[in-house]
C-alpha cells in the first residue's frame, strides 16, 4: 500500500488529489488562483506563479486534511498544469513576468510569421503540428514577450511551460541547464523533436526574428517524457507543503494529456476532455503528420506511445458566454434541456468565441449564430451551442480517420461530461457512437498513476489504469437522431470551412481593434 499526490494546476484552481494504491481516492483539496483579463483586450489572460504556488499549499493542506493522513505518508506527487502556459525567467529561474496563460491570444500576429516562414521553408516541424503554429504555443507567445519588453530582455534567461515551472519550484532546481522539460508540452507546443536536432534550427527562427533564434539556444534542460524522474521534493517545498522532503517527482505534463491517461485511454480511444476548451486526443503506436491537428508526438500522453492532440478553443467558456449575456447560469439554463430533440431550435452555431483552435488554427475567428428568430430564447442557443460543439468534434474525428487514425470508442472527459448527460447524448448522436463516460471524478488521478510509477507502486501505465480507472456510464446513439443530425452536420461542415477560411471574421475582429 503507498498514498500519492496527484497535483492538477487548472485555468482557475488547483486540485490536490491523494490515491492509494489499494484503495484509490483517499481526499482531496483546491484552492483557487486569479486569472487577470482586460476588457480592453479579449487576447489578454495571465496568471502569477507565486499566486499558483500559494494555493498549491492550501490546497495540500486541504487535500491532507480530508484525507486524514499525515503528510509524512505521502510517498511521491506529480504535477500537471495547462499549456502552452509560459513564463519568462532569470538565470534563477525566477519569473520576470507573469505566466501568458494557454488561452491568451495577444501573439497571433508572431504565430502568423512562424507559419508563413514555416510554409516557405517546407518546415519538417510545421507539419507535425498541424501546418499552422498557434498564439496558444510557446515560441509565439516568447516572442510577444520579448517584442514588447525590450527594457527585460537582460534579465531575460530562459523560457518556460507552467508544468516544468512547478516541478522544477518543488525540486529546488534553479540552474537553466537542470530544467526538467516535458516532451508532452515541448513537442506539442514548441515543435520538438530529436529527429530534427530538437527545436527548428537557430537559422530558422532567426528568420522570423532574431530574438527567436536567441531563445532557442537558451532551451536547455533534461528532456523526458513523463515516466522519467525530474528530481525530488526540496526542503523547503516540504516544509511548505507538510509532506516529507526527498520523495520523487516524475516530469510534468499538460493537463488534458493526463487526464486522458485518469480516463483510461488506449490504442483506439479518442478522449474529449470537455471543460473550459476542449482538449481531444488519441494514443498510437505509428507516427505520421496529421494536417490541423495540434501536434502528433512520440512519447506524449503516453510515455511508450504517439499522442496526437486536437480540440476546441472554447467549450465551457462559450456555454458560460451564453448564460453570462442571459443574465443566468449555465446549471439553470441547463434545466430542461433533455426535453429538447436533434435540430428542434432551427438555429446552428460555430462556437468560435476564442477562436478555432483545430482542424483552422486560426484565433482570428469568432462565434456565428445561424438561424435565430425573435422568439429563440438563451435556452435555444446554449443547446445549439452543444450541438455544434459536437459537430466540430466530428471534424475532427473526421481528420483522423481520412490519415489512418481508428476510433473504436469515445470517451468524454473532464468536468462537464460528469455534470450535463444532455452534452453526452448529443456526442453521441452526432457521432453516432457511444459515448462513454467515467463514473468517477479522473481529476488529478492521470497525475497520480505518474506518482505511482514513480513511487515503484506499478510498473505500467496500463497496470495503474486497471487498478484505478473507474468504470464508465454508456450513452449510445440515438436512432431517432441520427438522420437529422447527419443532415445538419452537412450544413456545417460546409459553414466550417467556408466561414473559417473566408476573410469576413478576422476582417470585422481587425475593425473593431481600430475603433478601440
Amino acid at each position: 500500500m503507498s498514498v500519492v499526490a496527484g497535483i492538477d494546476f487548472g485555468t482557475l484552481s488547483v486540485r490536490v488529489c491523494l490515491f492509494d494504491s489499494q484503495r484509490g481516492r483517499c481526499g482531496g483539496g483546491s484552492a483557487e488562483y486569479p486569472l487577470h483579463r482586460r476588457h480592453e483586450d479579449p487576447d489578454y489572460a495571465t496568471q502569477r506563479h507565486q499566486d499558483q504556488m500559494a494555493a498549491l499549499a492550501q490546497a495540500m493542506a486541504a487535500a491532507l486534511n480530508s484525507a486524514g493522513i499525515p503528510g509524512e505518508s505521502v510517498c511521491a506527487l506529480a504535477v500537471d498544469t495547462t499549456g502552452s502556459s509560459v513564463v519568462p525567467v532569470n538565470s534563477r529561474l525566477e519569473p520576470i513576468a507573469d505566466y501568458y496563460l494557454w488561452c491568451d491570444h495577444r501573439a497571433w500576429q508572431e504565430a502568423r510569421q512562424i507559419t508563413e516562414a514555416g510554409r516557405s521553408d517546407h518546415l519538417e516541424a510545421l507539419n507535425w503540428c498541424g501546418g499552422s503554429y498557434s498564439s496558444e504555443w510557446g515560441f509565439s507567445k516568447i516572442l510577444h514577450w520579448l517584442r514588447n519588453n525590450p527594457e527585460r530582455i537582460s534579465e531575460f534567461e530562459t523560457a518556460m511551460e507552467n508544468c516544468d515551472m512547478v516541478v522544477a519550484t518543488l525540486c529546488g532546481i534553479d540552474n537553466a541547464d537542470e530544467i526538467p522539460r516535458s516532451i508532452c508540452a515541448m513537442g506539442h507546443k514548441w515543435m520538438w523533436n530529436p529527429d530534427w536536432g530538437g527545436f527548428p534550427s537557430e537559422q530558422f527562427l532567426a528568420k522570423v526574428d532574431p530574438l527567436l533564434g536567441m531563445v532557442r539556444g537558451r532551451l536547455q534542460g533534461r528532456f523526458g517524457t513523463s515516466e522519467k524522474i525530474a528530481g525530488h521534493l526540496s526542503p523547503h517545498w516540504a516544509a511548505k507543503l507538510g509532506l516529507k522532503p526527498g520523495i520523487p517527482i516524475p516530469v510534468g505534463a499538460l493537463d488534458a494529456h493526463w487526464d486522458a491517461v485518469g480516463s483510461g485511454i488506449r490504442p483506439g480511444d479518442v478522449v474529449n476532455v470537455i471543460g473550459t476548451s476542449t482538449c481531444i486526443m488519441a494514443v498510437t503506436s505509428g507516427a505520421k503528420p496529421i494536417p490541423g491537428m495540434s501536434g502528433v508526438v512520440p512519447g506524449s500522453i503516453h510515455p511508450k506511445l504517439t499522442g496526437i492532440e486536437s480540440g476546441l478553443a472554447a467549450t465551457g467558456d462559450a456555454f458560460k458566454a451564453i448564460a453570462r449575456r442571459a443574465q443566468s447560469t449555465v446549471t439553470e439554463l441547463s434545466r430542461g434541456l433533455e426535453s429538447y430533440r436533434a435540430g428542434q431550435t432551427g438555429m446552428l452555431r460555430l462556437t468560435w468565441d476564442n477562436g478555432d483552435r483545430t482542424v483552422l488554427g486560426n484565433p482570428r475567428l469568432g462565434a456565428v449564430s445561424l438561424g435565430g428568430t425573435l422568439t429563440h430564447s438563451a435556452q435555444d442557443e446554449l443547446f445549439a451551442a452543444i450541438e455544434s460543439t459536437a459537430f466540430h468534434t466530428r471534424i475532427i474525428f473526421d481528420r483522423m480517420r481520412e490519415h489512418g487514425v481508428p476510433i473504436s470508442r469515445v470517451i468524454n472527459g473532464g468536468g462537464i461530461p460528469r455534470k450535463n448527460p444532455v452534452l453526452n447524448q448529443v456526442y453521441a448522436n452526432v457521432l453516432n457512437t457511444p459515448v462513454l463516460v467515467p463514473d468517477g471524478d479522473v481529476t488529478g488521478l492521470g497525475s497520480a498513476i505518474f506518482a505511482f510509477l514513480a513511487a515503484g507502486s506499478f510498473q505500467t501505465v496500463e497496470e495503474a489504469q486497471s487498478a484505478l480507472c473507474p468504470s464508465y456510464r454508456i450513452y449510445d446513439p440515438e436512432p431517432s437522431a441520427l438522420g437529422t443530425y447527419n443532415q445538419i452536420y452537412g450544413f456545417f461542415r460546409t459553414l466550417y470551412f467556408q466561414l473559417g477560411e473566408g476573410e469576413i471574421l478576422p476582417a470585422l475582429r481587425a475593425i473593431a481593434e481600430t475603433v478601440k
